[in-house]
This record gives C-alpha cells, structure tokens and sequence, in this order.
C-alpha cells in the first residue's frame, strides 16, 4: 500500500522532510483513507502520523575531523625535554665518577663542558670515550 500522497501532505504541515515523517504501520488502512490536508492534520492529532526527531552529526564523526597529518602542528616528541634527560644523566655519571675517585676536578669540569656542549649521544658514548681517553679500564 503505497502512502507517497499522504507523507507529502504531512511533511507540508508538520514543515520537515518527508524521510523524517513516521507512520503507524498498524493504522496503514486509515492513513490510506485520508485525502485531503484536513484528514492528515486529524491523523496528526490522533499521533497515527508522526515527525521523527532530527538526527544531527555523531559526536564520533565531529570529533574525527581535522585529524590528518597535515593539520597537526608542533613536534611528534619534545625535543627540550629529550636534551634534558640526556644531558641529566650524562651529568649523573659524571658526578658518580668523581665521587668515585676515577675523575680528578679538572677532567670533570672538561667533560662537563662537553656534555653541555652536546658532544656525547649518550652514557654509553660517553663511557666510550673515557675509555679510548685512558680513563676507565
């Protein structure tokens, strides 16, 4: 049973699209009888015919937007907070060497300076280098 007539003259008075109108699929026999703008309305009152709520955009699609590579800004990892736990404990080592007895005030103060200038990579670069210098075994 077709009811196009009826769900245009419904989404006229109701004022939303036609998608958005309901119908009771138990009252199909009555609503197929009303012909006139007049019928519908009382079939509207008698809530045979209905408008469906707006379906607005899903917060997951909304929120999914504008996340592509090319709308991100700033670094993928903080470049200061890198330099800072490297040259921490290059500098840790360093002071554990001279409370150790194996740096003397004057080396330390120079691989000191090295650290800060950023020549070691790492502990291990570091430990390679007092090595090939002589000063760990």
């Amino acid at each position: 049973m077709k009811l196009r007539t009826q769900r245009r003259l419904a989404a006229e008075i109701l004022k939303v699209g036609e998608n958005r109108i309901w119908m009771d699929p138990s009252r199909t026999e009555e609503i197929s009888l009303a012909i006139s703008k007049e019928d519908i309305r009382k079939l509207i009152k008698k809530r045979f015919i209905r408008a469906k709520p707006e379906r607005g955009t899903s917060r997951g699609r909304f929120q999914k937007r504008r996340r592509g590579p090319g709308s991100r800004e700033g670094p993928a990892e903080r470049e200061k907070l890198k330099w800072m736990r490297k040259v921490r404990a290059l500098r840790k080592m360093l002071k554990e060497l001279r409370e150790k007895r194996v740096l003397d005030s004057r080396q330390y103060r120079r691989l000191y300076r090295m650290v800060k200038g950023g020549y070691f990579r790492d502990r291990g670069h570091l430990a390679l280098y007092l090595k090939k210098e002589g000063v760990l075994k």
